[in-house]
């Protein structure tokens, strides 16, 4: 079972690297690239099998900060979705979307480490 958790940790990882990374390579050009929505859907999914896994084994799980992650991560998710839409379909994706994807998913990896 550590083995499965590892590699789900490594893939949760890399969704919040292709975000953020994405993010900070179209910082002065705002838009949403393929790579921060797949790595959204990453997010969401290794997320959920971690808390699965947690749950599984019967590890001491922060309900309450698995809550403001999946909320936080439908955010990205969403966002990501939109802008992705109107980046595909040839219209500007607004500033703000486009920053709400990188920055919210900043704000859930802060979450992450800094909440204990």
């Amino acid at each position: 079972m550590d083995i499965l958790k590892y590699i789900l940790i490594f893939l949760h990882v890399l969704g919040a690297a292709a975000i953020v990374g994405g993010w900070f390579a179209t910082f002065k050009k705002p838009t949403v690239l393929p790579v921060q929505l797949y790595g959204a859907i990453a997010q969401l999914v290794t997320g959920l099998a971690l808390v699965g896994i947690l749950g599984a084994t019967h590890e001491p799980v922060n309900y309450f900060k698995i809550t403001v992650k999946l909320v936080i991560a439908i955010v990205v998710l969403v966002a990501a979705i939109i802008g992705y839409r109107k980046a595909a379909s040839g219209a500007e994706v607004p500033k703000g979307l486009a920053h709400a994807v990188g920055g919210m998913a900043l704000i859930n990896i802060a979450v992450a480490t800094l909440w204990n």
